[in-house]
């Protein structure tokens, strides 16, 4: 959350957060009920790819690495200056994640079952290393990718209108370098 130190907007982030909270509580719940099919663990990075994130996200991610004691935040600032515009994720360290409680919403869904909309194809899409011997997947342990997304762009647009007075960029999205990069 961000704290008076950084100029005391917490109540900017808690829709965000909020929807984090509920994201990670779907995400647990799919990980209990599929079990053994989940082969996603820590050292498994192949999903970690240098992604862009809405603003809000982008935020959060800055308020995060400021609040890192002073040596953590000087290796990510590192990382992130080295990273920009490469493809490996800035926050990869020894195939786990320098913020990976506060890593964005695609990081905290990737390898999961994704319903995906194409026109008027959809397609359930997740990690090939994930459910193998799995012959069907119980609609609910089903990740809305359409509904999650347009919940993050509603918050990013209400957290833009809100917020956005010269102090952050304009820009909808930012890479996570760029985030971590980001000054508030």
């Amino acid at each position: 959350m961000v704290t008076e130190k950084n100029g005391g907007h917490s109540a900017l982030l808690e829709n965000y957060q909020a929807l984090v909270g509920n994201v990670d509580s779907l995400c647990r719940e799919i990980i209990l009920a599929s079990g053994d099919a989940i082969a996603c663990r820590k050292g498994c990075d192949g999903c970690c790819r240098h992604f862009s994130v809405f603003l809000v996200e982008a935020y959060a991610i800055a308020d995060a690495v400021a609040n890192l004691e002073p040596e953590r935040s000087a290796l990510v600032h590192d990382r992130a200056r080295k990273a920009l515009g490469g493809e490996t994720c800035p926050l990869l360290e020894e195939k786990g994640c320098l913020l990976y409680n506060q890593r964005p919403i695609i990081c905290r869904t990737h390898g999961l079952p994704i319903l995906i909309r194409n026109g008027g194809a959809t397609t359930i899409d997740f990690c090939p290393m994930n459910y193998r011997n799995v012959d069907s997947i119980e609609g609910r342990h089903i990740i809305d990718l359409d509904r999650l997304n347009d919940t993050l762009a509603a918050i990013n647009s209400l957290f833009m209108k809100y917020f956005l007075c010269g102090t952050l960029p304009s820009a909808q999205r930012l890479t996570i370098a760029e985030a971590v990069l980001l000054q508030i």
